[in-house]
């Protein structure tokens, strides 16, 4: 059944591949991004989730003119990587203030509407580093740790109303990020994975369609890896 959905970052890579996988399944999405252009082909919202004002401001703009969101996902977030004895406490505080109170402000407004529905699904975009932990990210490690745990708690609080919460953890993904890395630090990346090779965005957005789909409806809790077998084990 098509509901309205809502990707936050969804103006390049990731979120915008789960937004457009999201229409193609025939759902009536909505893309929210905080700087650069609007995404083509998508209703779109401006949202700053590190902001509360903007988060709500956005939300009643949704409601407005769409409705209520039933998928949320919760896509946004920022790197600041470093060393960790380089580390400033902005460049730590920054990235959990965006990745994971940013991710909170988001699934607190949607809950607001989701219990009225007494249906929904919270989705949050983790990583594999959560779990494992990664060299020169010790904050971004964190805020997406912190995921699992938020989400889980969301998953008790209101799963009673038909609303579910799950972490999707990807690895290393063909995005511009990514792009950016020399050979010869991709290749080391790619022998680490077991199936050799960096995931698609597209192959994150399948799996973000299967858990807002009504076949992932006793799903919830989870944390879903997709990341090539990098994480196994964690």
């Amino acid at each position: 059944m098509a509901s309205l959905a809502l990707v936050t970052g969804a103006n390049r890579g990731i979120g915008l591949a789960i937004a457009h996988a999201l229409k193609a399944d025939g759902h009536s999405v909505v893309a929210a991004y905080r700087s650069g252009p609007a995404p083509e082909g998508l209703q779109s919202v401006l949202m700053d989730v590190t902001s509360t004002q903007s988060v709500d401001e956005a939300f009643d703009s949704i409601e407005a003119q769409w409705g209520i969101p039933e998928i949320i996902v919760a896509n946004a977030g920022i790197t600041k990587d470093g060393l960790v004895m380089r580390m400033l406490d902005s460049d730590f505080e920054s990235v959990i203030d965006a990745n994971l109170t940013g991710a909170f402000r988001v699934a607190r407004r949607a809950s607001m509407g989701l219990l009225k529905l007494k249906r929904g699904r919270l989705i949050f975009v983790g990583s594999v580093v959560a779990a494992t932990g990664a060299a020169g990210q010790v904050n971004y490690a964190a805020s997406k740790s912190g995921l699992v745990g938020m989400a889980r708690s969301f998953a008790r609080e209101i799963g009673s109303r038909g609303i579910t919460s799950n972490v999707i953890a990807p690895g290393f993904v063909e995005t511009d990020m990514t792009s950016k890395l020399d050979e010869k630090r991709r290749k080391e990346i790619s022998s680490s994975i077991p199936l050799g090779r960096f995931c698609s965005a597209s192959e994150i957005a399948d799996v973000v369609r299967f858990i807002a789909s009504p076949e992932a409806a006793y799903i919830t809790g989870a944390v879903i890896p997709v990341d090539g077998g990098l994480g196994m084990g964690h």
